[in-house]
């Protein structure tokens, strides 16, 4: 029995994807901060971007 074949998805059309379905918020912040922010992340197991969504989604309910 065969299993299924593998294949890869190119990284360019998960980049179309992405930019059709996601946006992009982007913001400096000091660089110790951000180094702050990404150790305490990786020490809590926590990734970033939930973070900032959380953030988000939290101040877009007290309008």
């Amino acid at each position: 029995m065969e299993g299924k074949r593998k294949t890869k998805t190119s990284t360019a059309v998960k980049n179309r994807y992405n930019n059709r379905v996601y946006g992009k918020v982007e913001v400096r912040i000091p660089k110790d901060m951000a180094q702050a922010f990404k150790e305490k992340c990786a020490v809590e197991g926590i990734p970033q971007a939930k973070i900032i969504k959380d953030a988000i989604a939290k101040f877009l309910e007290n309008e």
